[in-house]
């Protein structure tokens, strides 16, 4: 048998009986870099560092894919091998799903790193209002269902952000968001919704009773159009904000200020959305970023465990690295210490293997 490159023939047309199309050759070098996949918001991050290793390494620049931390954990999960993510970048804790997805093919050996803290804001354009929201808006705003006062439950009626709390303007209730496979989304509802539910008495009492379903209640979000999914691009939330002023959108602090001259963050819970009051905990929508490391790949990508090093450095996430240009909150020295210590015993092991 012949095949469509061997033979030289460069159209189908050329095609004999019992020739066959073989695929194109695997460009060697590609299959060596180091591929990323998962969160938007820590993408920006994983970026800077993959190309600012890649212009001072012997190694070629990382790829990073942004799938979302949820897309990123089913595609992370999937094999071993250099041809397949070795990272994955999450803003959030994996879940036991996903550890289990994992095992199941074969994935036995991860690490995770935190990398520094963000921020879920509220936005709006510059020129709309200043907001201050309460966590217990955003549940009344969002949620699908609310009780009904009569023991059950009712489709979300409010339609006006003044409806929803008095002290609100007297608009839309719009808010552009992430996907149900984005972290940000996740630390959203857990974060804002959930614990904004518990100032619902009705709400206060099915948590007592009835964790499960309180859990499901206050993670739902309606579907009316009052939320409107707009992918894992935040840029694209950015812009669709600079369209309809009115509307709220929700996103990472990091991109909050790389688009400060176009956007502003609403107040929550009488706190502004600062620098400080993230690394502090203050502001009520702070969440630890991670990376997650297929250990099982360090003797199979060449320079991984070198990667690993220099996201964790002091020079790319320290109080002086260069991530801070990028929005990362850094974290606290001894916790910075330990995520060093982690990465040095990942080459280590890298080594042994």
């Amino acid at each position: 048998m012949a095949c469509l490159v061997a033979c030289g023939k460069t159209d189908l047309s050329e095609l004999e009986t019992g020739d066959v199309i073989l695929p194109p050759p695997v460009d060697r070098e590609d299959a060596q870099k180091i591929r990323i996949v998962g969160s938007s918001t820590v993408a920006p991050f994983a970026t800077t560092v993959a190309e600012r290793f890649g212009a001072t390494t012997r190694y070629p620049t990382p790829i990073v894919e942004t799938t979302g931390t949820g897309g990123g954990f089913k595609t992370f999960c999937q094999r071993i091998g250099p041809n397949h993510p070795s990272i994955a970048d999450a803003s959030r804790s994996v879940h036991e799903s996903e550890t289990a997805l994992c095992a199941s093919n074969g994935i036995t050996d991860i690490t995770a790193l935190s990398i520094g803290f963000d921020g879920i804001v509220l936005a709006n354009a510059r020129e709309a209002p200043p907001l201050d929201l309460r966590k217990v808006d955003l549940y009344r705003a969002l949620a699908a269902e609310l009780p009904d006062g009569q023991g059950g439950f009712m489709a979300n009626p409010y339609n006006s952000w003044i409806e929803v709390n008095p002290n609100l303007p007297d608009e839309p209730i719009m808010v552009f968001g992430p996907p149900p496979t984005s972290g940000t989304r996740d630390a959203f509802v857990e974060l804002g919704m959930e614990q904004g539910a518990l100032d619902v008495p009705a709400m206060a009492a099915l948590k007592t009773s009835d964790p499960d379903a309180y859990k499901l209640r206050t993670h739902t979000i309606r579907t009316d159009g009052a939320w409107i999914d707009l992918g894992e691009n935040d840029t694209a939330i950015i812009q669709s904000l600079i369209k309809t002023p009115t509307a709220l959108g929700v996103l990472g602090y990091s991109f909050l200020e790389q688009n400060g001259d176009r956007v502003k963050a609403a107040h929550l819970d009488g706190v502004a959305v600062t620098f400080e009051a993230i690394a502090s905990g203050d502001y009520g929508l702070s969440r630890s970023m991670y990376i997650y490391v297929k250990d099982q790949n360090l003797p199979l990508v060449p320079g991984l465990a070198e990667f690993i090093a220099e996201f964790v450095s002091d020079r790319a996430m320290g109080p002086d690295g260069y991530l801070l240009e990028k929005g990362l909150i850094p974290l606290p020295a001894e916790d910075r210490l330990a995520q060093q210590e982690i990465a040095e015993e990942l080459a280590n092991r890298g080594a042994r293997k």
